[in-house]
């Protein structure tokens, strides 16, 4: 079958995935696109894998306050570099997460941070384990994971608060 550059257009434009990635791939699937797009995902979870081991000293803390402003956010993500610090995707990753902890109220980052002698739901207490507010279908560990292979750096988050009026 014939690779158009119309299909690579589309692939890239689901994916964020490079043009030559999207080009191979899609040859190496034979036009399917949804298989395409499932070797992409693949391929970007083994390169977020690789990352996981570098030094994140970049980043930001995003701030998230909820309409009535009773409840508020704070979130420390990192990164590698300070350019994609400064990215839209990273600004954006950072906002939803603050606001994932505004409206989940989770009490540790992961499943590593409980302490041994308590037993808490990872689902609820765990930010990284938690459903997605914005596709409950997919959990936090999962957007993070994307935009590592989006943006092909190492990303973490550092630290959370939330803040609750009478709480």
């Amino acid at each position: 079958m014939e690779i158009t550059t119309q299909m690579i257009k589309e692939l890239r434009k689901q994916s964020s995935a490079g043009i030559m990635d999207c080009r191979t791939v899609l040859v190496d699937c034979k036009g399917d696109m949804e298989k395409a797009l499932g070797n992409l995902k693949e391929k970007g979870l083994l390169k977020a894998q690789k990352k996981s081991e570098r030094t994140t000293g970049q980043g930001l803390v995003e701030a998230y306050i909820h309409t009535a402003g009773r409840i508020g956010a704070l979130v420390e993500l990192n990164c590698e570099t300070d350019f994609v610090a400064r990215t839209d995707e990273f600004k954006d990753l950072a906002h939803s997460l603050a606001m994932q902890v505004a409206a989940q109220a989770p009490k540790y980052i992961s499943e590593e941070d409980v302490p041994e002698d308590e037993e808490i739901v990872p689902e609820e207490a765990c930010l990284l384990q938690q459903p997605y507010i914005k596709d409950p279908a997919i959990v936090v560990k999962d957007i993070i994971i994307e935009t590592i292979a989006k943006l092909g750096e190492n990303i973490r988050v550092r630290q959370f608060s939330r803040y609750e009026i009478g709480s």
